[in-house]
């Protein structure tokens, strides 16, 4: 899907309530799963085992993490949406609500959906809340709905 350009704070303020862009496709697979369990040392056998979770998983494979479903939404939105304008610094400032609403079997592809809610100007800069679907291809439901802030200082 192509980027939605944004060129300016008052051009981005013209999205709010509207669905501002879609990403590309993004793979979760069995390798990137295995690196988030090694990066947080969670290595419950429904994310790396292979063999039992074909025997024991209502999936019948192994799923990714859903912390790591979420974390994804960075690269995600980063194809959706891309800023051509001057700030000295953009980040993360958290979440309100986060629903991992279904399972991301490992060989999924994933997107993201992108919403923005809401511009709050402050001093030196704007705080945003976003909506993001991450959807599943193939799958009716939703994998994650997160309602996620971010800040720019100018």
């Amino acid at each position: 899907m192509p980027q939605t350009a944004i060129q300016s704070i008052d051009h981005l303020r013209s999205f709010v309530g509207k669905e501002i862009g879609v990403s590309d496709w993004l793979a979760v697979t069995q390798e990137r799963i295995n690196q988030f369990a090694d990066a947080t040392t969670d290595h419950q056998w429904i994310h790396l085992d292979v063999e039992r979770a074909e025997r024991e998983s209502p999936y019948g494979t192994t799923i990714a993490h859903g912390f790591l479903t979420l974390s994804l939404i960075v690269p995600l939105m980063a194809s959706a949406v891309r800023f051509n304008f001057a700030s000295k610094l953009s980040l993360n400032y958290g979440l309100n609500r986060v629903r991992f609403v279904s399972a991301v079997p490992a060989g999924s592809n994933i997107r993201a959906r992108v919403t923005l809610q809401s511009i709050e100007d402050f001093e030196g800069g704007h705080q945003f809340i976003w909506q993001g679907t991450i959807e599943r291809e193939g799958s009716e439901k939703p994998a994650c709905v997160a309602e996620w802030l971010s800040r720019i200082y100018v």
